[in-house]
C-alpha cells in the first residue's frame, strides 16, 4: 500500500536588513514616542533595506541561499520557486522569475503570489499541493516584502508597524506523516475600502497627481482592520485545531501573524495556548508583512522538534486569512 505524499519542511532560510529603524528615530519624523508605539504594538524597531536598486528579490535570494546551505543543496536542485509580496521588484517579470536567475536556480519555474500579510500561508498550501502531486520534488515558499518602499514616513498611523524581510521553506516529499497537514485560508474583497494602495495599478495608473495625493503608499483604517484580525485570526485558528481533532494541549507553537502584539494575544487564549507557546519577534522586525512567519520559523528553528504541531496563522489586507497545520519533520 502506498502512503500519502505529504510536503514536509526540511530547512529554514531567513534574512533581514543590517539597517534599524527604532522608535526612537521615529520619534524624530512623526509625532509619536516609544512608549505609545510599543504599548499599542508591541514594536520596539524594524529593519530597513536601504541602497540605491535595492528590492524585494535581494532579500529573497540570502534568504534562499541560507535555506540551501543548511539543507547542503544547490539552488539548481530547486523545482520551483514561489514569493509571495506585494512589494515585488517590478509589476512584472515576478520577482520569483529575477531571484531565481540572481540564484542561478536554472531548472526552476517561479511566480508571486500577493496576499498581502497571508502572503506565506497562501504559497505554503500551493507549495505543497504541488509536493503532493508527486511532479515536484524540492518546493520552496518565501515571503519577503520591502514595506519601505510604500510607507510614508509622515503617516504615523502605517510607519510605526512595517518594516522589511524575508524568510523561506523548502518543501520535499514525505511518508511519515509529516509537513504541511491541513490549512483554512479565506478572502473577502470587501475589506480592500479599510486597507490597500489607492494608485499603481491598472483601475487608477500612476500619475503626477496621484504621485502628489501621496496614493501610491499603504492605507490603513487601523481600528476597522484590528477588529476584523482579531475575530479573524482567532476563529480560523480554533476552527483549525477543532477540524483536526485538536486542543491547545496538542500545539507546540503557534505561529501568529507578527501584526499586533495585541491581536496575537487574542489569537492564543482562542486557542487555549500559554504565551510560552507563541513565537513572537514584533518587537525586533515589526510587521514585514509576508515575511512574518517565515522569519519567525526561522528564529525558532532550534527551537523546534521533530513532531511538534504547529499552527501558523495570518491576516492581511483585502481581506485575506487562514491557518496551516504543519507536524516538523526535523
Amino acid at each position: 500500500m502506498t502512503r500519502k505524499i505529504t510536503a514536509a519542511i526540511t530547512a529554514v532560510g531567513g534574512f533581514v536588513p543590517e539597517d534599524r529603524l527604532t522608535n526612537f528615530d521615529l520619534e524624530k519624523i512623526v509625532d509619536t514616542n516609544d512608549e505609545w508605539i510599543r504599548t499599542r504594538t508591541g514594536i520596539e524597531e524594524r529593519r530597513i533595506l536601504k541602497g540605491e536598486g535595492k528590492g524585494t528579490s535581494d532579500m529573497v535570494v540570502p534568504a534562499v541561499q541560507d535555506l540551501c546551505k543548511k539543507r547542503g543543496i544547490s539552488p539548481e536542485e530547486i523545482d520551483c520557486l514561489i514569493v509571495g509580496t506585494v512589494t515585488p521588484d517590478l509589476v512584472f517579470p515576478s520577482t520569483a522569475n529575477i531571484a531565481c536567475y540572481k540564484l542561478g536556480a536554472k531548472n526552476a519555474w517561479g511566480f508571486d503570489v500577493s496576499a498581502a500579510c497571508s502572503g506565506f500561508l497562501y504559497p505554503l498550501t500551493l507549495g505543497a499541493s504541488l509536493i503532493e502531486s508527486g511532479r515536484y520534488k524540492k518546493v520552496v515558499v518565501c515571503g519577503a516584502d520591502k514595506m519601505s518602499s510604500i510607507i510614508d514616513y509622515t503617516d504615523r498611523a502605517t510607519c510605526i508597524i512595517f518594516g522589511d524581510g524575508a524568510g523561506a521553506v523548502l518543501l520535499e516529499p514525505g511518508e511519515e506523516g509529516y509537513g504541511v497537514l491541513d490549512s483554512i485560508l479565506r478572502s473577502d474583497g470587501s475589506g480592500c475600502q479599510y486597507l490597500h494602495m489607492k494608485a499603481g495599478g491598472s483601475k487608477k495608473p500612476a500619475s503626477v497627481e496621484t504621485v502628489m495625493a501621496k496614493e501610491h503608499f499603504v492605507y490603513q483604517e487601523g481600528q476597522a482592520v484590528f477588529k476584523f484580525a482579531v475575530k479573524g485570526m482567532a476563529d480560523v485558528s480554533a476552527e483549525l485545531l477543532e477540524r483536526n481533532g485538536l486542543t491547545g494541549d496538542d500545539i507546540a507553537w503557534l505561529v501568529p501573524h507578527q501584526a499586533n502584539k495585541r491581536i496575537i494575544d487574542a489569537t492564543a487564549n482562542r486557542m487555549g495556548l500559554d504565551p510560552d507557546k507563541v513565537m513572537l519577534n514584533i518587537q525586533r522586525y515589526g510587521n514585514t508583512t509576508a515575511g512574518t512567519l517565515p522569519l519567525c520559523l526561522w528564529d525558532w528553528e532550534k527551537q523546534l522538534k521533530k513532531g511538534d504541531n504547529i499552527v501558523l496563522s495570518a491576516f492581511g489586507g483585502g481581506f485575506t486569512w487562514g491557518a496551516t497545520l504543519v507536524k516538523w519533520a526535523y
